[in-house]
């Protein structure tokens, strides 16, 4: 998110504020004409005065008004209004509208860190609403403080901020270098919003990083194929060979084939890779009857588990559920990697609740095991 963006977010408030600035303080006629003469005359010396930018003035004849006894209820709200006149004007903030005036004049003014400071001044006058507060969030980060910025969404947002709050959030976290919290705002605005641009950025934090296995990274990657955000040519070559290298041949057929269709692999290597993959996923294809009653008469389910998820690659959803949870039935060593070919199943044959929790069943083995990370990835896409 730019500054420029970040600026564009105001609201009514400010551009109604913006308004009264510039504008002298007139009685109109309906307004005149409901006002006694004894109560009009104060408040016409008051409008001479405050026109004149003599505002303590004035201010001294609008209280001389308003002691005047028996007035009507369109009277004192004349008087209010032509208070909260003379308040913007003069910058006073001792009242609420003085304290939105200022608040919405140091922001467009580009006075980042006048607007923190009255922000305490809204809060006084019970006006800090969760616009101001938003605007006061973007203060902070064009400011230039992100870890205040950062500090001030966590303790007036609580648990659920907004989705501009959150893409805020997650700008400021990224320049302090809090990978924490970047990626918790982004996790929140994807499970929220399922938008690419969101997807993109997640998923390209959690490519690499201690404990990735070649699988964890083959399963990111086929997230960015899903969620239509694997574009260039190196991300198309790279799931098809993490695909090959794993022995997932038909599925690796298919991406490279997407990737041709899309125009974006035109190169001889391309072909070659094609041709290798085609070469394996016929030959496993012709052995797979074999290879089906060998994992089924084997002591423990790992096999099949595999066997699923290469029947998942090629799309065969409702097989890869069938064999995916046989293979779980037998006892497997690598719950984890089971759960989460459950759940990819799942998913391919439209069952996604039940993928959910095949998920979150997912719990790290270890400090550096990245096995939960991949299953909360693949929870999330299940949402949408």
């Amino acid at each position: 998110m730019t500054a420029s963006k970040l600026r564009a977010v105001t609201t009514a408030f400010l551009l109604g504020t913006a308004t009264v600035c510039g504008a002298a303080m007139l009685l109109s006629a309906p307004a005149a004409a409901a006002v006694s003469a004894k109560v009009g005359k104060p408040l016409q010396e008051a409008q001479a005065l405050a026109n004149a930018g003599n505002y303590k003035g004035a201010l001294a004849k609008l209280n001389e008004a308003e002691a005047i006894s028996g007035k009507s209820a369109e009277e004192n709200k004349i008087i209010n209004q032509m208070k909260d006149f003379i308040a913007i004007k003069s910058g006073d903030t001792s009242t609420p509208a003085g304290a939105k005036a200022k608040f919405a004049n140091d922001y467009n003014a580009k006075k980042y860190k006048d607007v923190i400071d009255d922000g305490e001044a809204l809060k006084k006058h019970n006006a800090l609403d969760a616009a101001s507060m938003q605007i006061i969030a973007q203060a902070y980060y064009l400011s230039g403080d992100k870890n205040g910025c950062l500090k001030y969404i966590k303790n007036n947002f609580g648990a659920n901020p907004n989705d501009t709050t959150l893409t805020l959030q997650m700008r400021c976290a990224f320049d302090a270098g809090d990978e924490v919290t970047q990626r918790q705002a982004l996790e929140t605005l994807v499970a929220h919003t399922g938008k690419a641009e969101y997807w993109n950025d997640l998923l390209k934090m959690s490519e690499h990083g201690a404990g990735m296995r070649d699988h964890d990274t083959l399963d990111v990657y086929r997230l960015r194929l899903l969620t239509g955000t694997i574009a260039g040519k190196d991300e198309y070559t790279t799931l098809a060979q993490l695909a090959i290298q794993l022995k997932y041949f038909a599925e690796a057929q298919a991406v490279l084939e997407k990737g041709q269709a899309a125009k974006v692999l035109t190169d001889d290597r391309t072909n070659k890779l094609l041709a290798l993959a085609k070469t394996q996923a016929a030959a496993a294809n012709a052995s797979a009857a074999k290879d089906l009653a060998a994992a089924q008469a084997a002591p423990k389910g790992d096999a099949l588990v595999k066997i699923g998820e290469d029947q998942w690659g090629q799309g065969k959803g409702k097989d890869a559920v069938a064999t995916v949870k046989a293979g779980i039935a037998k006892g497997v060593d690598d719950k984890n990697n089971a759960q989460i070919r459950l759940g990819m199943a799942l998913i391919a044959a439209g069952q996604k609740a039940d993928a959910q929790k095949a998920f979150d069943a997912v719990k790290p083995a270890s400090p550096t095991d990245k096995s939960a990370m991949v299953a909360h990835l693949w929870s999330l896409y299940a949402r949408h």
